[in-house]
């Protein structure tokens, strides 16, 4: 596998000929929020439903928690 001299990281098998420029560009200036899961939680959460539900429900816990910490700093 040759790389190509300008560029290393790219073979000289790759062929972007049919490639379509910016194809993805407007999405992706709007913003991408893709998270990794860690394996070993997965199985708990093997959707993105799942996840955000999860998430969710920890919104108010974390609410109660910045008040308090809130009023301990006054």
């Amino acid at each position: 596998m040759k790389t190509m001299a300008n560029d290393p990281d790219m073979l000289e098998e790759y062929d972007f000929s049919k490639g379509i420029r910016g194809k993805y560009a407007k999405k992706y200036a709007e913003g991408t929020n893709v998270i990794v899961i860690d394996p070993d939680v997965v199985q708990y959460f093997p959707d993105h439903d799942s996840v955000n539900e999860a998430l969710r429900s920890l919104v108010p816990i974390m609410k109660r928690q910045a008040k308090k910490l809130a009023e301990q700093a006054d």
